[in-house]
């Protein structure tokens, strides 16, 4: 599969798509072909919807990681094959809607009180602070914190897209103390066994769990889930939704919007339509 390999990298390189969604695209395509044995260009769209099949029914995957893989094969075949869309079109296993389990403020705060090590908390405290997503805040430099206008600069975050988010005091002061302390170079968080390289994503979810299960926060939620408390915790706080679009970098309000759903003062606030009822002559028990 090298010249085909070489040539959907290419067409995902011109296209912008981003490096780990290139890797899990390519490694779909790879599948694909070793569970069939043979060239993906031989590959039919019977066969690609047969082993959507076997994905789903079989290997159990969730909908999400089985739309990963047609949208993989969607890319390789319309694309690099150049394969017209009524030659080729793959159905989408619909995923359920689910909305994740929000960590309260006192959690967020046990998390980094049960987190010693300092630079791991600077790490939690940053990705929690600035509403990052995983490799945004494993790819900070420490040219990004900017002290005058308190900011933190996430550079070509999701969509290839520079963004401003916020850099508190408190937050600050912590980043202070562990750069005093260990004097990173480049990378603000850089890999603690190649100090030229950035912290590594899995070591930064391992970093979480770790201090999650200090903590003894039970909710199913992974180092995202403090993405999710940020935007949650700032709606609750009374910030506009725009501006925690801004923060976040969605491209679409929508998305944002979606925090409506988790916020606590909003779901409070709101008086059940049973109790406006009003019903003259009613017998009250």
């Amino acid at each position: 599969m090298s010249t085909l390999r070489k040539q959907m990298e290419a067409d995902m390189v011109l296209r912008g798509l981003a490096y780990r969604t290139r890797q899990a695209y390519v490694e779909s395509v790879a599948k694909l072909a070793k569970f069939y044995g043979k060239s993906p260009d031989q590959i039919t769209e019977p066969e690609c919807q047969s082993y959507l099949l076997h994905l789903l029914t079989e290997r159990k995957l969730a909908h999400s990681s089985c739309n990963v893989v047609a949208s993989a094969l969607q890319f390789f075949y319309r694309v690099t094959l150049k394969r017209r869309e009524t030659e080729f079109c793959l159905p989408r296993p619909k995923a359920p809607q689910r909305l994740p389990q929000i960590l309260s403020r006192e959690e967020v705060a046990a998390l980094f009180d049960h987190t010693p090590n300092q630079k791991h908390r600077a790490f939690l405290m940053t990705t929690y602070g600035g509403g990052l997503r995983l490799l945004e805040a494993c790819h900070l430099k420490v040219s990004d914190l900017d002290s005058d206008r308190m900011t933190l600069r996430v550079e070509q975050g999701k969509g290839a897209k520079d963004r401003y988010t916020l850099l508190s005091p408190h937050l600050l002061k912590e980043l202070r103390r562990y750069w005093i302390a260990q004097r990173p170079a480049l990378w603000l968080f850089p890999s603690a066994r190649v100090t030229h390289l950035p912290m590594p994503p899995h070591t930064a979810q391992r970093i979480f769990y770790a201090a999650k299960d200090r903590a003894g926060i039970t909710k199913p939620c992974g180092i995202h889930g403090l993405r999710h408390a940020f935007a949650t915790h700032l709606l609750e706080g009374g910030v506009d939704v725009h501006t925690i679009q801004r923060l976040l970098g969605h491209g679409s309000l929508s998305t944002t919007a979606r925090y409506f759903h988790l916020a606590q003062k909003h779901l409070s606030g709101a008086a059940s339509p049973l109790d406006l009822l009003e019903r003259p002559g009613a017998v009250r028990r």
